[in-house]
């Protein structure tokens, strides 16, 4: 150690550190996808000269960290060493689990990536694009505006009708036709903050040619977002082709239990953006990391972190058993005389089927002794609409004994909703008919079970249409609290 003391004797440690961190970075990124989902940066030094050898990332459930003196806060409080001092802001734990997706997120590409873990999906959405909205100083007065598809989930679809369109005045401008680059082309201009897109989309199966929508926006300085939630980094990896930002329902694919509830940001370096200062541009995850979201609050806890951590460890082999069984079921549903439609990306017959095989592979298949060339792969996600109308589609999802009805997606446990009575409910009829939301679409999304498991249930569920079943209502939702259960028609 050199002579330096006080406040620089603790950034030449951290920066001697850091350069030991970049030559772990490098060797992990010479391993395959399942490596660094088993390992991510969380190496043997670490575990034996931070963790009493731990082969498994620990739980650090602290709220703050200790200093060793006056000097090190200092550097540590004002970002010039590494530091999780407040667990608002940062944790082991957490570090542990961005580390590990910002990889993911960047795998088979040279490029740098970042991660900000956020405490849910929504979290993180408000954490990508509200730094973009902020008024510019040296033009205060210019009419903000972001572009986006409107085929979105539908809380992603009432924060930005809402909060930011409605509630901000700003400009949210739609786009209908994902697929029509002229349409894109119309609505991105020198004031546009930012172009967002979810693919595929929750629950239409939207898709469109990412490739041409990020040369367009970057063509007129616009970054582009994209929720990858659905495919996730298993199946696509949209910073790898040049997207700015993406964003992850970490509830949803990536933890498969449903153990938890997180969100995440991950970003390349160098993000192209007309808007913002240099160092929100250089690492985005990173800036509103230790800047807004420090402010804000809107941090993952240690728990999720972990148990995030623990399910993505898995994730190539399970997207590739969801994506196969779901397809298994939609060839099913697609021949049964009670479906009006199918809509399944991986089924030869969709409108979208040969652009979606442009972007969706299983990562690392051509490595896999099971495949050994590259193999496309859909998503665990697919909707059906039901012959009748609505109550038909009602009729036949409470009908559903082994599938489980509930708001959520991406489980190891199938589930299904109806999407316009539950998670689109709020945007309105006018806008479930821009999303293309009928009354009669069921969401599916097919897990871990084997398939002819689902398909009976989903076959018994159908015969049902047209009739009444019988519930037993559960003790808690009985007048009083009497221990008798009752039955709903």
């Amino acid at each position: 150690m050199s002579n330096t003391s006080g406040v620089e004797r603790y950034v030449e440690l951290a920066s001697k550190a850091a350069e030991r961190r970049a030559q772990d970075i490098a060797k992990i990124k010479k391993c395959k996808f399942d490596t660094i989902a088993v390992h991510g940066m969380y190496s043997m030094n670490e575990s034996l000269n931070f963790n009493q050898g731990s082969i498994i990332e620990p739980i650090y459930m602290s709220s703050s960290q200790a200093y060793r003196d006056s000097d090190e806060m200092e550097a540590a409080l004002a970002y010039m060493v590494p530091t999780w001092c407040y667990s608002r802001i940062g944790n082991p734990s957490m570090y542990y689990f961005e580390q590990t997706l910002a990889l993911l997120e960047g795998y088979g590409a040279d490029i740098e990536t970042s991660c900000c873990a956020t405490s849910s999906g929504m979290a993180a959405i408000a954490s990508a694009t509200d730094p973009f909205l902020a008024v510019d100083p040296d033009k205060p007065d210019r009419k903000i505006n972001f572009v986006t598809t409107c085929q979105l989930y539908g809380g992603t679809f009432q924060q930005f009708a809402i909060r930011k369109a409605q509630e901000r005045g700003l400009d949210c401008r739609w786009v209908i036709d994902s697929t029509d680059l002229g349409e894109w082309e119309s609505k991105i201009d020198e004031n546009t903050r930012f172009v967002y897109g979810e693919m595929p989309s929750n629950p239409g199966q939207a898709f469109f040619d990412l490739d041409a929508v990020i040369k367009l926006a970057h063509s007129r300085g616009a970054p582009v977002i994209i929720d990858n939630t659905v495919g996730s980094p298993a199946l696509l990896r949209p910073l790898t082709r040049g997207a700015d930002i993406v964003i992850q329902s970490v509830t949803k694919s990536l933890t498969s239990s449903g153990f938890g509830v997180a969100g995440a940001v991950i970003s390349r370096k160098d993000i192209v953006s007309n808007f913002g200062c240099d160092e929100m541009k250089a690492d985005f995850a990173m800036y509103i990391k230790t800047l807004p979201n420090r402010d804000n609050g809107q941090s993952i806890s240690p728990m999720n972190s972990i148990l995030s951590l623990n399910d993505i460890r898995t994730l190539r082999s399970k997207m590739d058993m969801f994506s196969r069984n779901t397809l298994t079921v939609a060839r099913f549903l697609s021949e049964h005389k009670g479906i009006e439609s199918v809509s399944y990306l991986g089924l030869e017959n969709h409108p979208l089927h040969e652009l979606a095989s442009k972007y969706m592979f299983l990562v690392d298949a051509e490595h896999d002794p099971q495949y050994g060339k590259p193999v496309n792969r859909y998503g665990h996600l697919m909707s059906l609409n039901v012959k009748g109308g609505a109550q038909a589609a009602r009729d036949m999802f409470d009908g559903l004994q082994r599938i489980w009805r509930a708001t959520d997606l991406g489980r190891i446990k199938s589930v299904a909703t109806i999407p316009a009575i539950s998670t689109h409910s709020q945007q309105g009829e006018e806008g479930r008919v821009m999303a293309n939301i009928q009354p009669n679409l069921i969401r599916l999304c097919v897990g871990g079970e084997h398939p002819a498991d689902v398909i009976a249930d989903l076959d018994q569920a159908l015969e049902t249409v047209g009739g009444k079943i019988s519930v037993q209502v559960p003790y808690e939702y009985s007048i009083g609290g009497a221990s008798g259960a009752t039955t709903a028609k």
